[in-house]
């Protein structure tokens, strides 16, 4: 059995940022921490998915913890900054504008593509002496014991490791075997994602638009490409689904409008459906669950990367302020304290994102107004349009 201090279940962008954050820290002699990650797939190093780039949203304050871990430079060349965000209902004249110059920072977020930053990442990875990547593989099973965590792998190597770390998604195989106590819901949804390209290039500009039948946002990207985010009901997505480019357009034109221009050109589109799915405690004994095996949130707000990267962020600081002191970072106190700091804000984020999924994917006329007026609201008085703007910033 090979023994490490901490095994990652995982090596996308939360496996990966964490391993890295963990791979800096240092003990009181000097000694770094001993890290496996055990991933699944086989990255594609040559890929270059070109105009169908998957992409994520990062909030303003995600670059600080990611320049506070020193990753920054692996997004900075790939990020395209998102310096205004207007936020409107359709069919009502509420809305509310947001410029990075009224908060004096350099932008409210930035859209990263998965792909290049995962490429990033993994040479990163790849290079660090006290980081073993082991793929492709995967967790077959493992017993938690009073001081570590035992497990074999499907290829029949052992591990022993004193924390484990799911970072495996919301299929996450570490999580089924918990068996947590978790909440889901349903929101009868499903995303429509595509890249589109448009008569006016985004120039750093993001929307955020309230349907009738679900929201709607656009991103900015590199090359005068926007991604798109289209939540419906799940028959409605299917529907969008089928249609031919040329129709297709046509009726996110009629949802979106002409504030780029025309839509000239769709990548391949994607639906996958929209459910909460949140464990009560993300931690057990000698266990952490990050990223979507701890929270797949509805993506009305683009926060569910920039919640993990807290957690991640929150993690690395855990196991740091233990290694200074001398404790267990895998047990019991370290972790209790970590799940104490973390609750609120893991809260409030589900919170944020229920309500405005219930609220602006409803029709019902009295909602709609309210809606409107709160928009015209929050335009008019300027706390509310910070409070906004911060949130959007991933700042509380």
């Amino acid at each position: 059995m090979t023994h490490y201090d901490v095994v990652i279940n995982g090596a996308g962008m939360t496996g990966a940022v964490l391993a890295l954050g963990l791979g800096a820290l240092r003990r009181t002699d000097g000694s770094a921490l001993s890290i496996a990650v055990i991933e699944a797939a086989s990255p594609d190093l040559q890929a270059h998915p070109g105009f169908d780039a998957r992409s994520i949203a990062l909030a303003q304050h995600s670059r600080e913890l990611l320049e506070r871990l020193g990753l920054w430079s692996c997004f900075a060349p790939l990020a395209t900054p998102i310096t205004r965000i207007q936020v409107s209902d359709q069919g009502h004249i509420g809305q509310v504008l947001m410029a990075a110059e009224e908060y004096r920072v350099p932008a409210l977020g930035y859209v990263v593509e998965l792909n290049p930053v995962g490429q990033s990442l993994y040479w990163q990875l790849a290079a660090a002496d006290n980081i073993r990547l082991i793929c492709p593989d995967r967790i077959a099973g493992f017993r938690q014991h009073a001081d570590g965590v035992e497990l074999v792998l499907a290829s029949g190597q052992s591990l022993g490791t004193r924390l484990l770390v799911a970072a495996d998604g919301s299929r996450s195989l570490v999580r089924e075997q918990l068996r947590l106590p978790s909440r889901q819901l349903d929101y009868g949804q499903s995303a429509v994602i595509a890249n589109v390209q448009t008569a006016e290039p985004p120039d750093g500009r993001a929307f955020e638009r309230f349907t009738r039948e679900g929201p709607l946002a656009l991103l900015p990207m590199s090359e005068g490409r926007s991604s798109l985010v289209w939540c419906a009901s799940t028959a409605r997505a299917e529907a969008i689904m089928a249609l031919d480019d040329d129709a297709f357009l046509a009726q996110l034109q009629r949802a979106f409008g002409y504030r780029l221009g025309r839509l000239q050109r769709t990548g391949t589109r994607h639906c996958y459906p929209l459910l909460l799915d949140e464990v009560e405690k993300p931690w057990h004994h000698r266990v952490v669950l990050l990223g979507n095996a701890a929270h797949l949130l509805h993506p009305i707000a683009g926060q569910g990367f920039n919640l993990g990267l807290r957690d991640v962020a929150a993690l690395v600081a855990a196991v740091g302020s233990a290694l200074g002191l001398g404790q267990d970072f895998g047990g019991y106190p370290v972790l209790a304290g970590y799940g104490r700091e973390r609750q609120p804000d893991q809260a409030a984020i589900v919170g944020l994102t229920t309500g405005l999924a219930l609220l602006f994917s409803n029709d019902n006329p009295a909602l709609a107004a309210g809606r409107n007026l709160g928009l015209m609201a929050m335009a008019a008085c300027a706390p509310f349009k910070e409070q906004l703007a911060w949130r959007a910033m991933g700042k509380r």
